[in-house]
């Protein structure tokens, strides 16, 4: 008789298998960068295309030739700095927030009506980040409750706070970001497949036709001792919708107009990208019009090319 292996249905790697809190991904830790800059930045996925470009990669088969990629687009619209956080001791101290804020915020937010303190009054700190928060108006896909989020700052602590008075209230591009970065850290949340039997949500198999009650179930929820229903026995519930991070996700574009990239009609469930936008290799997580956290990479892959390739052809 051959061995009879029965490996564990389902990875563990991800455990437990909890839903997201939030449609925008948390991140617990930040890059280190040098230069005082922001490390992150709010974009909303469009869809996806493909791209002829010429392969730059140096030990590659193809180097030079003119080969076929998917790609994603990543729509970014301007984000505003609409306050500071100041941390002492990891904990956070004091918010200071800008005069003129966005009307959106008042809607969805809870603002403080009187603010206590003064930028010029704090000089007692540890660290401190950027109140930031996209601006989905500027989309055009039927949203317009902003998401708002602490993003980290390079440099010391005397340079994040220069870098923080001059920026405070305005602006931010894409561009001001990601400028001559080849990669990116995607934090987003997965879809949301609803409630799922064993089958689908871990890949259980379907049993023969004579097997008793059921054929997309398990044949036991365990031995009689301990017991007790183990967690790692495979049972039916909600899948999806969590919050996942993918790591080094090279950058081929950094556009400015979105007619490059929009077809013919709009794209398919999401519409015209107006705004700048990023082209990434390979797929992102998550639907279309979704937010997701792309952030600077906190392990760089040295082996993806520092610059980018070249672009013939953008499919619409």
């Amino acid at each position: 008789m051959p061995k009879v292996s029965h490996p564990h249905r389902g990875s563990m790697q991800y455990w437990p298998r909890k839903r997201s809190r939030h449609s925008l991904a948390r991140v617990r830790s930040w890059p280190i960068q040098a230069k005082a800059k922001m490390v992150g930045f709010i974009g909303y996925k469009a869809g996806m295309t493909h791209l002829q470009l010429v392969d730059n990669r140096p030990k590659s088969m193809t180097k030079g030739e003119v080969i076929s990629f998917p790609a994603t687009i990543i729509e970014c619209p301007p984000m505003k700095v609409a306050g500071i956080s100041f941390y002492k001791n990891k904990k956070k101290s004091t918010v200071i927030l800008a005069e003129k804020l966005d009307q959106h915020l008042a809607r969805n937010f809870n603002l403080p009506k009187k603010l206590n303190h003064k930028l010029e009054q704090i000089t007692d700190f540890d660290d401190l980040r950027l109140l930031v928060h996209s601006q989905p108006k500027l989309l055009g896909i039927g949203v317009s409750k902003p998401k708002m989020i602490e993003v980290g700052l390079g440099g010391n602590k005397n340079e994040k706070l220069v870098y923080a008075k001059e920026i405070l209230g305005k602006e931010i591009q894409v561009k001001d970001v990601f400028e001559g970065i080849n990669a990116v850290d995607v934090h987003g949340t997965s879809k949301g497949k609803g409630f799922q039997g064993t089958v689908k949500r871990f890949g259980v198999p379907i049993r023969q036709h004579k097997a008793e009650k059921t054929k997309r179930g398990i044949a036991t929820l365990g031995s009689w001792h301990p017991n007790r229903i183990l967690f790692t026995v495979a049972q039916p519930g909600k899948m999806g919708y969590h919050s996942r991070t993918e790591f080094n996700k090279q950058i081929l574009k950094i556009g400015q107009e979105g007619q490059d990239v929009t077809p013919a009609g709009g794209i398919i469930k999401y519409g015209v990208v107006s705004n700048s936008y990023l082209l990434l290799k390979g797929s992102v997580l998550g639907p279309p019009k979704r937010a997701v956290l792309l952030t600077l990479p906190i392990r760089p892959n040295y082996k993806i090319p520092k610059e980018a390739p070249e672009i013939t052809v953008i499919s619409k």
